[in-house]
């Protein structure tokens, strides 16, 4: 048989058509089947370390985890096929260290506080997140479509925002919950999304007259006045959820994710100027007048006074930084270390300290090589879509992603004040994990997009 050879172009032309349809879910099966082995083996090795033996629930969990890697899979493959291979795997396999690190958790903490285990609830969740992704792959067949309902969006975003400042008590000294009987859940969680598509479909209509207008001061173009209504009204918003609902975390995802969409919408570097002095005026504002914010500053501070005096606040960043060096380079294995004593927060923003402590800096640096890796898919999508809705939409929803994270590992690490946010996937918070899935279905959505998109330009060469 007679071989191929591709000359020059040919393979110029090859190398950007990318993977088939096929080949990318082939890809993908793969990388989900690798996921699905690293959450197992986890899972047996935090029970042979806790209780000596293979945990007696293996089979259901590998199961599980067999069915949230499949589902989504063959959803992908009949509605999606031109997806991001690798968007779904790494979801699943967060996914999976989350619930590692919380059957491991909860072996502690049923000793240490006799509390409930959260394991099971947090597979619950995952499994509804799960369902969810695919539901919005089956109805939502173009991301454009959301352009239409931006205005409307945008209106649900500002209510659920706003509706935990209305209900009675807080949490922790954050109102960020709404309660419902007995059920409870975070709106900032899909507030978060929810924003990215009004801001993406609102700058992609207003990008010329915030790019090419406003005089220049010092050799810096500034905003015209007229067009800074919203990051002006942006920065109200963000002040009044910090002020009446003290959540810092909310906060400052909602007021950077505007920020890096219009400096990305505009191209322009004084907008994120002018950002960056806004969000420092309002924090320095807020900070000196609200209590629990300006407690939140001072243990950042002063994170050992309270091993000193009782009347110095949390020690939980104290014991956090001392577990984070206690697990040096490789940690000291699952099962094996002390994070149980952070208390409370230690399965929800701190679990990062339980990856620190048992499989050290090595381990750290994988979880947060996971997270960037999940945010540059992303906008590797932007770069290859045409349309400028799914550009801004995707670098929105990469950004939401990579500004949580940063907030909540840099409050854990003590490089900036404890927010209260929750980890993406890995933390137990079931709003959290199913808005987060509900992130993945739409870079899932439109990743196929600027997959078909690179196709068609190949065909039509």
């Amino acid at each position: 048989m007679d071989s191929v050879h591709l000359d020059g172009s040919d393979e110029h032309r090859a190398r950007a058509r990318g993977p088939s349809a096929a080949a990318r879910r082939g890809r993908e099966a793969l990388l989900l089947g690798l996921a699905v082995l690293i959450s197992c083996f986890g899972y047996v090795y935090t029970g042979l370390a806790t209780v000596d033996r293979i945990p007696d629930g293996f089979a259901g969990f590998a199961g599980s985890m067999l069915c949230l890697a499949l589902v989504p899979h063959l959803a992908a493959r009949r509605w999606a096929p031109y997806a991001d291979p690798l968007i779904l795997p790494l979801a699943v396999l967060l996914s999976g260290i989350g619930l590692v690190l919380l059957y491991r958790l909860d072996f502690s903490y049923s000793a240490r506080y006799s509390s409930d285990p959260t394991a099971s609830s947090q597979l619950m969740w995952t499994v509804i997140g799960v369902g969810l992704c695919v539901g919005v792959l089956i109805v939502l067949q173009d991301h454009r479509r959301l352009q239409r309902y931006i205005f409307l969006t945008m209106a649900v975003a500002l209510v659920l925002l706003m509706a935990p400042a209305f209900f009675p008590g807080d949490t922790y000294g954050a109102k960020r919950w709404i309660f419902i009987g007995s059920l409870s859940f975070q709106p900032g969680e899909f507030v978060k999304t929810m924003i990215a598509v009004f801001f993406a479909g609102y700058l992609v209509i207003h990008r010329d007259a915030l790019a090419l207008t406003g005089r220049k001061v010092l050799g810096v173009r500034l905003p015209p006045g007229r067009q800074l209504a919203p990051i002006l009204t942006v920065w109200v918003l963000s002040l009044l959820v910090l002020v009446f609902e003290r959540d810092l975390g909310t906060s400052l995802i909602f007021f950077g994710l505007f920020v890096v969409m219009l400096y990305v919408a505009t191209e322009r570097f004084s907008w994120v100027l002018f950002g960056v002095l806004m969000a420092a005026a309002g924090a320095v504002v807020v900070g000196s007048a609200e209590p629990h914010v300006k407690g939140r500053i001072d243990a950042w501070q002063h994170p050992f006074a309270a091993l000193h005096s009782q009347n110095a606040g949390s020690d939980q960043l104290a014991k956090a930084l001392f577990g984070f060096g206690s697990g040096g380079v490789t940690g000291t294995g699952l099962g094996q270390g002390h994070p149980d004593l952070i208390g409370f927060a230690g399965r929800s923003d701190f679990i990062l300290t339980t990856v620190g402590e048992e499989l050290g800096l090595a381990g750290t640096m994988v979880v947060l090589m996971l997270y960037a890796l999940l945010a540059q898919r992303g906008l590797s999508t932007a770069v290859a879509l045409r349309d400028p809705f799914g550009k801004l939409l995707a670098v929105g929803l990469s950004a939401a992603l990579a500004l949580q994270v940063f907030v909540v590992a840099g409050g854990v690490l003590g490089l900036i004040p404890l927010t209260g946010k929750a980890l993406p996937f890995l933390a137990k918070s079931g709003s959290s994990l199913v808005a987060n899935w509900l992130m993945v279905a739409l870079l899932i959505r439109i990743s196929d997009s600027a997959g078909r998109v690179r196709a068609a330009a190949w065909s039509a060469d």
